[in-house]
């Protein structure tokens, strides 16, 4: 009779470097903490462009200069995100809008006096059409996601009125719920009312702390102001990007594209220099403001839960590759008219979601970041890296929870979302696939 014994395969194996025993997952990447072989074997994802690429730099250069100053001296009530920069960045910014509104007048002269040939009113129209296109915008409510008031959701409207109280600001008009590992905040409407954008794929992966902590840091946004952000500083930003975006250069050899290409060249370098000196007046400010709002997020769920945020965001970019294979596993076992599979793979979607990235070991967060370091990983070109906003937000403090979230309020929270959770599921499967 056969033994049922087996040998059980190693669950270290020597460091091809150094010979230190390195933990073996096939999930995850192998690396060697002794000697950092491996640590980060893929190629950095950065944001493709020159304006992306001139703000990461930036983020870099002032994200380490402004930790390094807030460590120093500040205790996470630092006064709004306001220095010497802003008041250029608003002349600048006027000086932007002031080309808009000349369009404008411009635009309305050819028209109405011009009538005598009809080359003046087209350019006049013409000049009206892209006055509309970079005028400053009211936001609007995103239209790929729930949207949940007051009445819908009286629990965790409640919350989020709490961890506003503790950061120093009011609460939202509404709250958009999407699939993305994502949140923000922004105001829409000429009221310019809040609302506050909620990933499922981000809040899903996070403990109840760090959900507050979440929370916390996107109403410190509020509290502590952003003018990247504001209607004057924002919507200049909007409208240099539009400009710099109808003057892209052709990638053509034909002789007219060759020939707009050389006419709009001094334009869209004069528009490109713009951008980046309001980028540069405005970033330090901006990020700045990612910072307090870091604090904000330790004083609501506690410094624990905001570390641990900052580590949830290492990860946060593979859930949409997570959500993908769910939805490709779905349609594999029942193709696109099997029902019943589909069913089956949106019942528990988020809660598999939840499960997997609670797994993930300490090792891999460890090595997530360092890569941090060595890349300077952050969520955006426009954000400090991540290390350094881990690194400040643990400086801050240490806080206690100020909102408890757990329990029946959780549980409450968890059914007002079921209903979006639900219907959120079914477009990831149907979707993420096409």
């Amino acid at each position: 009779m056969e033994s049922n014994t087996t040998t059980a395969a190693p669950s270290t194996r020597a460091c091809p470097e150094c010979g230190s025993p390195v933990p073996l997952d096939a999930k995850y990447v192998e690396w060697c903490a002794a000697c950092g072989w491996n640590v980060d074997p893929a190629a950095p994802d950065a944001e493709p462009g020159r304006v992306a690429a001139f703000r990461r730099r930036l983020a870099r250069e002032y994200g380490d200069q402004l930790s390094a100053e807030m460590e120093g001296g500040a205790d996470g009530s630092a006064p709004r995100a306001r220095d010497s920069s802003t008041v250029p960045a608003s002349g600048v910014a006027l000086l932007v809008h002031g080309v808009t509104a000349l369009l404008v007048v411009a635009g309305v002269l050819l028209v109405v006096v011009g009538w005598d040939t009809l080359v003046q009113p087209a350019i006049g129209a013409l000049l009206l059409g892209i006055a509309v296109v970079l005028r400053p915008r009211a936001g609007r409510l995103p239209k790929d996601g729930q949207v949940l008031y007051r009445a819908d959701a009286p629990r965790l409207f409640e919350l989020i009125d709490e961890v506003g109280a503790v950061v120093g600001t009011a609460g939202v008009h509404a709250v958009v719920v999407g699939p993305e590992a994502n949140a923000s905040v922004t105001v829409y409407g000429v009221r310019r009312q809040r609302v506050l954008y909620l990933g499922l794929g981000l809040w899903e992966i996070l403990a109840p702390q760090e959900r507050v902590a979440l929370l916390g840091h996107e109403l410190g946004h509020f509290a502590h102001g952003d003018v990247r952000h504001s209607r004057v500083t924002g919507g200049a930003l909007h409208s240099l990007s539009v400009w710099y975006y109808l003057l892209a250069p052709i990638p053509s050899t034909r002789l007219p594209d060759l020939f707009v290409n050389a006419v709009t060249f001094v334009p869209r370098w004069t528009v490109y220099g713009l951008l980046r000196l309001l980028d540069g007046l405005t970033l330090r400010a901006s990020l700045r403001a990612e910072y307090l709002a870091d604090a904000s997020a330790a004083r609501a769920g506690s410094t624990e839960a905001a570390v641990a945020l900052m580590d949830r965001l290492l990860v946060a970019g593979s859930v949409d590759q997570q959500l993908r294979r769910e939805a490709v596993a779905a349609q594999m076992r029942g193709g696109r008219g099997g029902r019943e599979a589909r069913d089956q793979a949106e019942r528990g979607l988020w809660e598999r979601l939840a499960a997997q990235f609670a797994a993930v070991p300490e090792h891999e967060y460890e090595r997530l970041r360092r890569v941090a370091v060595l890349r300077g990983h952050s969520v955006d070109s426009t954000h400090p890296p991540t290390h350094l906003r881990r690194r400040h937000a643990a400086a801050v403090g240490p806080y206690p929870a100020q909102v408890a979230y757990a329990g029946a309020r959780e549980a409450a929270v968890a059914a007002e979302l079921a209903p979006s959770r639900a219907v959120l599921a079914r477009r990831v499967i149907l979707d993420f696939v096409r």
